[in-house]
């Protein structure tokens, strides 16, 4: 009986290495490359006097070429870098550059986005925290390399306001900064979105590459329900799509626009993901098909509590997302899927017991054996789709089980 039970056993740890080896397998990553580094000292918030020498708000993106760029903040020194990396080892590239040269005051949050079709070109978009009179500091700059990130033209306010640009509030004592972003569109236009802290959402576009700009046009948001945390996306002909969230709204959900015309214009706003807990920092993607992929943050219990990502998909109009589901946390081994398999592997291992005293005419343990295995070829259906743990292999083996 005992060396039964040690064979059980082996085949249960065989189905568990089975069903671990057939998950996705993971990325392969490189080892960490140091890009920058400051002393870890944050003092006390005295606006643009603010002792502080760390950096942060690391950002990258690929070039036409399929170089990396990498642009961060250097909180010490209150500007925006920039630096390539080598293709072949990930290794930094040159010197660091510096896009903002404002010592005086803080720039944070960078944006990359890559001229397509355009090697070299690249955008930067941050928020600087210049006080202009309101009650909040903050405008939104922008400015433009051609020659791979190696020199950038002079910055460019795009808000020059009083609102504090770059804010998206959460409530009145309560705010998030790098509200803003940048997309370019296949032809080349430059696009730009970010909100205030009153509440507005400000769009603006380049036809020229960079070099100028529309004047900011509100698309949405005021006072009462304060825009924040805005996504941009070109797609083919002319499409534009933009996305936010409302502050001060403990059941937001995500709104979206849609332009037909490059940004001239946006349709209706309609929402996705409509619910009882709170939506928050939609990201936009459009494929190679023009259908429009949404991600975003959702807090089922409310503003603060634990958030899940969920996903929707167009493929037409902002009327046409699929219905948002939950991407899962973990992508590695599922054991929601390994404890159905070893309820089918213990049923299997019954069934062979019961065989075998059946061959040495101990029909009493036999029958036990056999309504055991009844049990648990009844039990790992029901509690796979419980657990949400179905697969193909767990299907198949099932079917063994059941045969044997």
């Amino acid at each position: 009986m005992r060396r039964v039970i040690h064979g059980v056993f082996a085949m249960l740890a065989l189905v568990a290495a089975t069903a671990v080896d057939r998950q996705p397998s993971r990325l392969s990553w490189h080892p960490a490359t140091p890009i920058a580094a400051g002393g870890g000292e944050r003092g006390a918030w005295r606006q643009n006097d603010s002792r502080y020498d760390y950096v942060d708000d690391g950002t990258a993106a690929f070039d036409a070429a399929g170089e990396l760029a990498v642009a961060w903040v250097d909180q010490e020194r209150k500007d925006v870098f920039i630096r390539k990396l080598g293709w072949a080892d990930g290794r930094p590239a040159g010197t660091a550059v510096n896009v903002s040269r404002s010592p005086a005051t803080f720039s944070w949050q960078p944006r990359i986005a890559m001229a397509p079709g355009q090697a070299g070109t690249m955008y930067l978009l941050w928020q600087e925290i210049i006080f202009s009179g309101g009650s909040h500091g903050g405008d939104i700059l922008f400015a433009k390399s051609s020659d791979g990130g190696i020199h950038f033209s002079g910055p460019l306010n795009l808000s020059r306001s009083r609102g504090g640009d770059g804010k998206g509030r959460l409530a009145r004592a309560t705010w998030s900064n790098g509200s803003h972003d940048l997309a370019v569109a296949a032809n080349g236009d430059v696009l730009v979105a970010w909100t205030e802290y009153h509440g507005a959402l400000w769009f603006a576009r380049s036809r020229d590459g960079g070099a100028t700009f529309t004047a900011p046009r509100r698309v949405a948001g005021d006072d009462a329900r304060p825009a924040r945390a805005p996504a941009l996306a070109a797609g083919p002909g002319g499409a534009v799509w933009l996305a936010w969230t409302v502050g001060e709204d403990p059941a937001a959900d995500i709104h979206i626009a849609q332009s037909g015309d490059g940004g001239a214009s946006f349709g209706p706003v309609r929402r996705v993901g409509a619910g009882p807990g709170r939506a928050d920092a939609p990201r936009l993607a459009v494929d190679g098909a023009g259908a429009v992929h949404l991600v975003y943050a959702d807090a089922p219990a409310g503003p603060g509590a634990r958030a899940g990502i969920r996903y929707a998909r167009s493929k037409g109009g902002v009327d046409r997302f699929s219905a948002p589901r939950t991407r899962p946390r973990y992508r590695g081994p599922s054991f929601n899927r390994l404890i159905p398999n070893l309820l089918t592997m213990m049923g299997l291992c019954f069934g062979l017991v019961a065989i075998r005293f059946g061959f040495e005419g101990r029909f009493a343990q036999a029958a036990a054996f056999i309504v055991a295995a009844g049990v648990i070829d009844g039990l790992d259906g029901r509690i796979a789709r419980l657990l949400k743990g179905t697969s193909r292999f767990g299907a198949e083996f099932d079917s063994l089980s059941d045969f044997l």
